[in-house]
């Protein structure tokens, strides 16, 4: 017979809290999408403000991140205390890693003033279509030739060319416009000499042919690339360059200078009018060098810095008619501590990488440092999945570029006497070699193996075949034949 009864078990489950789920979301996010969530929570959550950037924050002592009580399964009820957003950790075992605030102005041009404005290009995204008609409005036509320019840039596509026939335009243009094949010539005239150089073509010897032309006659090549344009381009498409001289009765030195000017030539004249705006990087944090060292900051014009509205917060009474207020002010100071967290995160993380490669920052890419998410993670003690949110989508500015937090990771390969190098190192010293070769004896894949070896780099042949193709290095013998055309 079954009868009620009590038992105790010691157990371990993995909870999530709100605040925990919201802060590891936040710190996956790149910055653009973050500061869209920002934007969001402003307007939707009444005790939320965007701080006055003319106030000074006094900010507290810093507190570690609360990602590895998801890590080791732990979780907190506290209730999350409000604080200003912290952008600063503290590194305690290396004297040259430099505390510099990272939420007010800096002493240098692009470290966090906020009296700094950043320009953009113009992203209206003007198409081919709309500024050819622009330019037809400028043009000195009468109004039936102006319909019939209309018609011509409505049969270019994206690329410049014209992809309908003189004929068909005339007969789109039937009965408002009756006209002829000379008089859909005669406005293609007007409407090819129209920026860009080269639109309004109706084949790619045509388009170079209009760029070839615009360029001065005493241009050294320009009548030998006019040729060239009009009857030879099989040739150079086929590297012929011997029997190209011979037709042309050229020199060598001719054919180089028109050569080089068919090759300066847009073969896609339309794309150089972008219709859709340009996408910009947002740098996460700042790399720069000091008397000290290398010092690691927030970009502090990354994110929108946010508060809990204090006037409205005060006004909560614990009444039960304020319970949604009460509610939006917890919301509101978990999101600022998730911003904390995520920030703090990201410091800990941009200096542990610049901690181990520094080599690179001061040498280049041959002296980048083997380096897994395992060794940051041990290193800033976090789980490895805690790394890998942080190093996806965010990008470090440094004095040698913008790069990707992923560039720095890569496998390591055995060296001499029992050290490891990076793949990264491995393809700069490929591609230096590529550049230090002769052009009449291009180094093969198993050359370049055994110059490795000879330096204690032990790389098979078809490991530098992957990394060459990589690094987008054409094979020996194409390289041999692009240095034997001139």
């Amino acid at each position: 017979m079954l009868k009620p009864a009590l038992q105790l078990r010691l157990g371990q489950q993995l909870t999530m809290t709100p605040q925990l789920q919201q802060a590891i979301r936040l710190l996956q996010l790149p910055v653009l999408d973050l500061q869209a969530q920002i934007r969001e929570a402003l307007e939707s959550n009444v005790m939320l403000e965007a701080e006055d950037e003319t106030a000074v924050v006094e900010s507290p002592e810093p507190r570690e991140p609360t990602f590895e009580q998801y890590d080791q399964g732990v979780t907190t009820s506290a209730e999350v205390a409000e604080t200003p957003p912290e952008q600063q950790v503290d590194v305690a075992d290396d004297s040259d890693w430099s505390d510099a605030p990272v939420t007010g102005p800096s002493e240098t041009p692009w470290s966090g003033d906020d009296d700094r404005t950043q320009e953009f290009a113009d992203s209206k995204g003007e198409t081919l279509h709309d500024h050819l008609l622009w330019q037809l409005g400028l043009a000195h036509l009468g109004e039936r030739d102006m319909k019939i320019g209309a018609a011509i840039i409505d049969a270019i596509n994206d690329d410049g060319y014209i992809t309908e026939n003189l004929e068909e335009i005339a007969g789109n243009l039937q009965p408002e416009v009756i006209a002829d094949v000379a008089d859909i010539e005669r406005v293609l005239m007007h409407v090819q000499a129209m920026d860009p150089a080269g639109v309004g073509a109706r084949s790619v010897a045509e388009c170079l042919r209009l760029q070839l032309q615009q360029m001065d006659p005493e241009v050294p090549g320009r009548d030998v690339a006019l040729a060239i344009a009009e009857q030879y381009l099989g040739q150079v498409a086929e590297q012929q360059y011997a029997l190209l001289r011979r037709q042309l009765k050229v020199s060598e030195e001719e054919l180089a200078d028109a050569l080089a000017l068919v090759r300066a030539c847009q073969p896609r004249p339309g794309s150089s009018i972008h219709s859709v705006p340009s996408e910009y990087i947002v740098p996460d944090v700042f790399i720069r060098r000091t008397e000290n060292g290398w010092i690691v900051e927030i970009n502090p014009a990354s994110l929108p810095r946010i508060r809990v509205n204090q006037s409205y917060a005060n006004l909560i009474g614990r009444s039960s008619d304020h319970s949604m207020l009460r509610t939006q002010l917890q919301e509101a100071r978990w999101l600022i501590r998730s911003l904390e967290i995520r920030n703090e995160t990201l410091l800990k993380v941009a200096r542990s990488i610049v901690q181990r490669q520094t080599a690179f920052l001061d040498y280049g890419d041959e002296h980048m440092q083997p380096m897994i998410l395992k060794d940051v993670a041990e290193a800033i003690e976090m789980h490895e999945s805690t790394i890998s949110r942080v190093t996806t989508n965010k990008y470090m500015h440094t004095p040698r570029g913008v790069f990707e937090f992923r560039y720095f990771f890569s496998s390591h390969v055995a060296g001499a006497g029992g050290t490891e190098l990076s793949s990264t190192a491995i393809r700069a010293k490929i591609r230096k070699l590529v550049a230090q070769e002769t052009g009449d004896k291009p180094l093969s894949d198993s050359r370049i193996a055994e110059i490795l070896s000879e330096e204690g780099i032990q790389v098979a042949r078809r490991t530098v075949a992957k990394y060459r193709e990589a690094l987008g290095i054409p094979p020996s013998s194409e390289r041999k034949r692009n240095a034997s055309r001139v």
